[in-house]
């Protein structure tokens, strides 16, 4: 369970150690091993991918829970044994499993987020709905659906009818920035990044009180300025009406990612449920570090 009292904006990226970000987001010279504990100190959230690959021992998440302020928010991926393997609903026991290993992080639990495979269309809505009346409402899940067809207008409002009744939230996926032009020097890593997310179109809708955004970053970070004021617009109005939200910032070139959350950040400063950001207050052996 999380805190009944806490900010409704997070930021964070996709994962907590690079180490492109040597010099950056961390101290030059520092250890992979505490990589952990310096992300979590200058941002406020992180995608648990880790998770989709493998899952965690109880050492394991006992050691994320010791590095990371009680303040800190994981949102967790369901592995793909649970996501990837056939009909949802035959994973009962697995995502119980899973969720109970996951569950002595206590308030630094964010949404757990279910990614679902391109093959898995609205054909499979009565399986989607028959785990989610399993899933526990002691814990907030977030949905991306990656098909096409979940983007028609008839086969998105049956999901968003599901997805609120059982107070689930909606993951949104912002690609759009991949298509603001080619960088040189960064053709491969950008077709990459194409080949890997979904070409789906952006739909800002939400179904609970709280969602996730995955931003997918163009690396020249001020190609990205009119999306990320366009977002800033957005996330001030929907903090207004009570949303909180968990935004992460992707990008084909990792060493760009910390940027542009620090780019959005700038944006926010000042809004009401917008937290400041502790990387400007972050002190590690003396080097205070700065972008801007």
């Amino acid at each position: 369970m999380t805190s009944a009292i806490e900010p409704q904006f997070y930021l964070g990226c996709a994962v907590w150690a690079h180490p492109s970000w040597s010099g950056i987001l961390f101290p030059r010279g520092s250890r992979s091993a505490d990589y952990l504990r310096l992300y979590s100190r200058r941002l406020t959230t992180v995608e648990g991918n880790t998770t989709f690959y493998a899952m965690p021992s109880v050492e394991t998440v006992q050691r994320w829970a010791e590095e990371t302020p009680s303040s800190f928010r994981f949102c967790f991926k369901l592995p793909r044994d649970i996501s990837h393997q056939g009909p949802l609903a035959a994973r009962r026991r697995e995502t119980e499993a899973f969720v109970q290993r996951m569950a002595p992080l206590g308030e630094r639990l964010g949404p757990f987020f279910l990614q679902l495979p391109p093959g898995y269309s609205p054909q499979q809505m009565d399986d989607l709905a028959a785990w989610l009346s399993a899933w526990s409402p002691m814990h907030r899940l977030a949905v991306e659906v990656r098909h096409p067809d979940w983007y028609t207008f008839g086969e998105e409002a049956a999901l968003m009818a599901l997805l609120e009744q059982y107070g689930v939230g909606r993951v949104l996926m912002d690609v759009r920035p991949l298509d603001l032009g080619p960088l040189p020097g960064a053709e491969e890593d950008m077709r990459r990044a194409r080949d890997n997310k979904p070409d789906v179109p952006l739909h800002p809708l939400r179904s609970a009180t709280f969602a996730l955004v995955r931003y997918i970053g163009h690396p020249d970070v001020a190609r990205n300025e009119p999306l990320l004021d366009e977002w800033a617009i957005r996330v001030r109005a929907w903090i207004a009406e009570g949303t909180t939200l968990f935004f992460f910032m992707h990008c084909p070139v990792e060493r760009e990612s910390p940027l542009l959350c620090r780019a959005l950040q700038r944006r926010l400063e000042g809004t009401s449920g917008v937290p400041p950001l502790p990387w400007d207050r972050a002190v590690d052996d003396g080097e205070q570090l700065t972008l801007f």
